[in-house]
């Protein structure tokens, strides 16, 4: 989607004329721009703070290296770049045509044609990476670009030479995890027959709509994609044998580019004539949207900007194949067709001014990311913080008077007062989980043994502050890694070690938090032989420490927080499976004292005590379509004797702590549903819980839907002593809702 350009933007980088904007993100802005010539490019940029760090200008020229080696026909063309100007950039083709992860949200699953026309064509862009000792190693549908040529292969962040561990950290999984190979899930060696595992993943997304190992959080989708068969549900029967034995776990066993593309398509027809025409008629439009005036410059506010989305403009029927072509032709005749190298083009992130817009009347206030004013209900919509898209995996953090969320591996601190951004840290090229004590931050930096360590960030400047440990400290052996699980104002507790199948060696760690010393460290132990570790969350409950793996079950250990004795471990075999969400951090762990309470298959009370299951419910309930393969229960929260949680989508159970009997349950209508990503809140009156449109609430007397709040958020927290709801959000970023009586 173009925009208008920002009164900070500059008129001009490396000669090129800013037009417009394309969209703005954690780690830069990409700008439609002209060339001298008036040809249409996309100009991408680095945020200045991030363009500091050494490492990552490195990687950006890599990326460009990477985009330069498969070309024009197979990617977007690369025109020019400066990776060692101050602000670096990089000039690409606009490409004319949605990433496919939009293809299948405009048409729905392609039919089979399309999928192995495209996939042909996509083997054809990774054998050009290959022959040049390339690979791609993140290849997924928003990475894939469809127009009417053929798919294009876009966002070389992590591409890199066969061999090249420059930039990769032994044992750590870079990429993502619904569409990594099982030997880049465990940080092996990534080859071109990983490549091969992840496109088909994107055929089976195309064919279907999802991904071969469903969806949830990454520590579980890395074990699916490690240990679990790929569902091949809806994929035609021909289709499923061919991609079948690209997704075998042995490497070895997978076709080479060359002999796939045989297998999926003879090469006749144009790639246009496979295409639905829904697909057809919105690459039509962002050809169209290349000549279109370029809006105005917005003026510097003055004062807080208040907008309403615009009704969109009625989309006129679609041209044939043949005139889109032309079209298609016309556009590149004048444009360089260029585009989401970084940012999808049509599918911006907001952008905004980076401070938010503070309520100041009764109409609730909203900054300038084009997203309408909160409906009636009851909350009031604080404010809409307006840069940088969260990550709507993890909940926000409260530290001290601030709000921290994680974005794209950054941390981000925002005022809560008016959703203002204080300041980006940008600590690695490697994602990690920031927890907090409540008044410390706590993350790590580094990307080797040597220089890995687990630091305080300064939350009034942002800036790093104090080393607390390195992996060094704790004399672990190269190629290590390390995993923050959670932090007390004394201890910080984290997992580190080897964590592969064949050589597992992990370890809990207790740091004290003020010096850095070791206070006790325990052996962790895998859920079965040869199962690795994939992941671990924690939260310390009076005088122990629960830590949680994740696998296809759920293995619960509680140790003493004075001396890291094991006190008990449980396997839960109920509470978890291969497509189970469970939580995303210690935070999300429901306790009240005595009783730990875990959502998933069935709703279960486990003894603090001793680890044993007090209470479980839900085995017998009815969920229509949905299987034992699926979540029936998200993360729950207690309150005042009452656990609450999200029964499948169809709305809220409530029951008593103490034996696990129903005490009501009140379902959403028909058009909502309650999704299984965030525990409930309960504030007031009412009950506020994860929706699919975003945030819904149920008024707690009566135990009857109230409504659903129209959002981005998927994960939220309410903030300590306050009725002040933080939201994640994926297009709005982070909203602030005050919370009604």
């Amino acid at each position: 989607m173009i925009k208008p350009l920002l009164h900070e933007d500059p008129s001009h980088i490396g000669g090129y004329r800013l037009a417009a904007r394309l969209g703005s993100g954690g780690m830069g802005t990409v700008y439609l721009a002209r060339t001298p010539g008036g040809a249409t490019v996309a100009l991408k940029t680095v945020h200045a703070h991030i363009a500091a760090d050494t490492a990552f200008r490195t990687r950006f020229r890599l990326e460009a290296d990477a985009a330069r080696v498969i070309g024009g026909l197979h990617g977007a063309q690369v025109v020019d770049a400066d990776p060692l100007s101050e602000v670096p950039w990089l000039a690409t083709e606009y490409v004319l045509g949605p990433p496919l992860d939009d293809a299948v949200a405009v048409s729905g699953p392609l039919p089979e044609a399309a999928v192995r026309a495209v996939g042909a064509a996509l083997c054809g862009a990774l054998g050009q990476l290959h022959r040049s000792d390339v690979v791609h190693r993140d290849l997924k549908p928003s990475n894939v670009m469809i127009t009417a040529y053929g798919p294009k292969v876009i966002d070389f962040g992590i591409a890199r030479a066969l061999g090249d561990d420059r930039l990769t950290r032994v044992g750590v999984a870079a990429g993502t995890p619904a569409f990594m190979s099982p030997e880049q899930a465990t940080g092996q060696e990534h080859t071109p027959a990983g490549d091969v595992f992840a496109l088909a993943g994107v055929l089976v997304f195309a064919a279907t709509g999802r991904g071969p190992f469903g969806s949830g959080q990454p520590a579980d989708l890395l074990y699916r994609v490690r240990y679990a068969e790929p569902d091949l549900t809806g994929v035609p029967a021909a289709l499923a044998a061919v991609l079948a034995r690209c997704l075998a776990k042995d490497p070895a066993l997978r076709p080479a580019t060359g002999a796939l593309a045989a297998a999926l398509h003879d090469g006749h027809g144009e790639f246009a004539d496979h295409l639905p025409h829904p697909l057809l008629s919105e690459i039509s439009r962002r050809a169209a949207e290349v000549w279109q005036a370029s809006p105005e410059r917005l003026p510097a506010p003055e004062e807080p900007l208040v907008t309403a989305t615009a009704a969109p403009a009625p989309r006129r029927a679609g041209p044939s194949r043949r005139g889109l072509l032309v079209l298609a032709g016309t556009a590149a005749a004048g444009a360089v067709v260029g585009g989401g190298l970084w940012l999808r083009s049509g599918r911006s992130d907001a952008e905004g001014t980076a401070k938010g817009t503070a309520k100041n009347s009764p109409t609730p206030a909203v900054s300038g990311t084009g997203t309408a004013a909160s409906p009636p209900g009851p909350w009031d919509l604080l404010w809409t913080s307006g840069r940088g898209k969260a990550d709507d995996a993890m909940p926000p953090l409260f530290v001290g008077k601030g709000i921290v969320v994680t974005t794209g591996g950054q941390l981000r601190g925002i005022d809560p007062a008016d959703g203002s951004e204080l300041w980006m840290f940008f600590p690695t090229l490697f994602e990690g989980r920031a927890v907090t004590d409540g008044s410390l931050l706590y993350w790590t930096v580094g990307v080797t043994t040597d220089d890995y360590s687990v630091v305080t960030v300064d939350t009034d400047t942002g800036r790093q502050d104090r080393t607390v440990t390195t992996l060094s400290a704790l004399k672990l052996p190269k190629g290590a890694s390390a995993e923050l699980l959670c932090a007390t104002p004394d201890t910080v507790y984290l997992t580190a070690g080897d964590d592969s199948a064949k050589t597992f060696d992990r370890h809990l760690y207790a740091v004290n938090a003020r010096t850095g010393k070791l206070r006790w460290r325990t052996p962790l132990k895998e859920w079965k032989k040869g199962s690795g570790y994939s992941g671990a969350f924690g939260k310390v409950v009076g005088d122990r420490i629960v830590v949680g793996q994740t696998s296809y079950d759920l293995i619960l250990s509680a140790y003493d927080t004075g001396s890291g004795k094991e006190l008990w471990r449980t396997s839960l075999e109920a509470a978890a499976d291969s497509f189970s969400t469970l939580v995303s951090s210690g935070a999300q762990l429901a306790d009240d004292g005595k009783h730990l309470y875990i959502g998933s298959t069935v709703l279960q009370s486990i003894g603090l005590s001793n680890g044993a299951v007090v209470w479980e419910f839900g085995r017998d309930r009815d969920f229509g379509g949905v299987t034992n393969g699926d979540d029936h229960y998200g993360p729950p929260t207690v309150r005042d004797g009452v656990v609450y949680a999200a029964e499948g989508g169809r709305g809220i159970v409530a029951l008593e702590t103490k034996r696990g009997e129903l005490l009501w349950d009140a379902a959403v209508p028909e058009g909502s549903a309650t999704t299984a990503v965030a525990p409930p809140v309960v504030s007031g009156k009412h009950l506020y819980y994860a929706d699919q449109s975003g945030l819904g609430a149920i008024e707690l007397s009566g135990h009857t839907y109230v409504r659903s709040l129209e959002s981005s958020i998927r994960n939220f927290a309410l903030m300590p002593g306050k009725d002040t709801l933080v939201g994640n959000g994926t297009w709005r970023e982070v909203d602030a809702l005050r919370l009604g009586g």
